[in-house]
Order: C-alpha cells, then structure tokens, then sequence
C-alpha cells in the first residue's frame, strides 16, 4: 500500500528471517480440531483446555542430516512441532501437538545420572503414566543414546536476537490408543546456554495437516 509513498518507489521489505511454515510464526494464532485429542477421552495422557494457540515464541533445530525441526510456543509452554526437510519449512509433512507434563530440577548428580539410563532405556516408566515404548531406534535394543542437538529460540519474527539457545538430550516414546491412535512421550535433559538444567516430559499427539490452521 505503500509502494509510491511520495512519488517514489519504497525499498522491497526483506522475507522474515524466520520460516512461515503452514502459515504459522509468531504473532498468529493456531486453530486445531479438538477432536485430536477428545476422541480418545480418558485414553489419553493429553489434555487442552481450548482449541486456540497464541504463538510468542518461535525454535529452529537443524538436525545432523540435514533435516529441521520448526517450534512454535505460546506462553504456557504448549508447543506445536513440524519437521521438514528444508529450513523454510515449505515441505514440512510431520506434525505433533505437545504439551508439558512435568519439569523437574535435578537434585543430585544421582538424579541426574537415573534420568539419563530412562532416556537410553527402550521403555519410559514413571509412577504417574502408562509405559511408553521407544519410538525412535530399534525398540529390540536395550540401550540407546538418545539425540541431541541445540536448539535457537527466537520472541520476534525479524530474528534479530536470539531469546534462548538450548541443548537438549532427548528421546521420543509411544503407546497405542484405540482406533490405531497413538500418544507420544517427549523426554529430555534442557541445559540453556544461560540457566539452570531441568528435566521435562512433555505429552503429545500427531497432527494430521487437516486438524489445524492459522
């Protein structure tokens, strides 16, 4: 609207340094169907109050091959997960619905080392939730170090600063639900780059590309 302000040509705006990927970034919000999760009733580990989410925060991970994983946040920490091949996220096809469960401050180095053997265990068990098997990996080997990789967290779409880099130690568990439904287990080690390590599980659900838009 702005193209001949004053006569002359304006200067093209720069792309926005973050990806759009489905429409999606910071400063929009999110529509999901919430018979995602409601169809499962009380199956499901995985609870939302509403079927909106406002997006403040923003996270880039680019994996060892040559794969992106784009994160999208709102205030209570709910995240909508996509990964794509390329950083735009133009042919992003993987989507999941997280939202956290708990998150715990490691006491000891005890601690820390009985969260560490859950992550490279085939099973995930805590005394609150259902057993999970390892999703990624061969379910059939006993041990498996889990991913790791940082992650770049970013509040405003121009990217200008970085808001919190993290590295994260992680592994992805499963379990059925009816009607070849499936819930995921998100548990990871965060370590930011300015801050205190916390150990969190997050619960999720895959998400079709037709149960959300904004």
């Amino acid at each position: 609207m702005f193209r001949k302000l004053f006569g002359k040509d304006t200067p093209k705006l720069a792309p926005p340094a973050l990806p759009v990927v489905r429409n999606v970034t910071i400063g929009r919000t999110v529509i999901l169907d919430p018979l995602t999760w409601r169809r499962f009733g009380s199956d499901t580990k995985f609870a939302l109050d509403r079927d909106t989410l406002e997006i403040t925060a923003q996270g880039v991970i680019a994996l060892d091959d040559g794969a992106f994983v784009h994160r999208f946040y709102t205030d209570d920490h709910v995240m909508l997960q996509a990964v794509s091949d390329d950083r735009e996220g133009q042919s992003a096809n993987d989507f999941t619905l997280f939202t956290p469960w708990r998150s715990a401050y490691p006491g000891t180095s005890a601690q820390g080392r009985i969260w560490a053997d859950k992550l490279r265990s085939p099973v995930f068990m805590e005394d609150d939730l259902p057993v999970y098997r390892r999703f990624w990996f061969d379910e059939e080997t006993p041990e498996q170090a889990p991913v790791t990789f940082w992650e770049n967290v970013f509040e405003d779409r121009a990217a200008l600063e970085t808001y919190a880099r993290l590295f994260q130690t992680c592994m992805l568990f499963h379990r059925d639900l009816p009607d070849e439904g499936r819930e995921l287990l998100l548990a990871l080690t965060l370590e930011p780059e300015k801050g205190d390590v916390t150990q969190e599980i997050m619960i999720g659900l895959p998400l079709a590309v037709g149960e959300f838009k904004a």
